[in-house]
């Protein structure tokens, strides 16, 4: 079992920045793939961004790219997502996601792929 618990969220003028963690319980963190989605209200829940178990490896939608930076301290059970740029259309609640099979090349972005979920942090960017 993996419990993932994240921090950060909070609210932000537009063009601001926000940095997001996300703390994993086990010891095997370091074999899985990381992902960050995001939901807002009415909405599905969209990916944000993937790590690869090693951090030599990274995935992000058209609508994060360039702004938004995902990483990963296997030392610390800890990937972060950072945000720059933040614009109103980013406000939702974040969401970590651990992909549990081990040691993945693929990045999935699809939110089935991930068994392990975060409780999730509110991000809130006013115009």
């Amino acid at each position: 079992q993996v419990q993932l618990v994240e921090s950060g969220g909070g609210l932000v003028q537009a063009g601001g920045s926000l940095r997001l963690s996300c703390t994993a319980s086990g010891r095997t963190f370091s074999s899985y793939v990381m992902g960050w989605f995001r939901q807002a209200p009415g909405k599905e829940r969209e990916f944000v961004a993937a790590i690869r178990w090693s951090g030599t490896g990274t995935a992000y939608p058209d609508s994060v790219k360039g702004r938004f930076t995902i990483s990963r301290d296997n030392a610390k059970n800890t990937v972060y997502l950072q945000m720059n740029s933040l614009k109103p259309e980013d406000t939702a609640v974040y969401y970590c996601a651990a992909d549990p099979r081990p040691y993945r090349v693929a990045l999935t972005t699809t939110p089935g792929a991930y068994d392990y979920w975060g409780q999730g942090t509110q991000v809130t960017v006013s115009p």
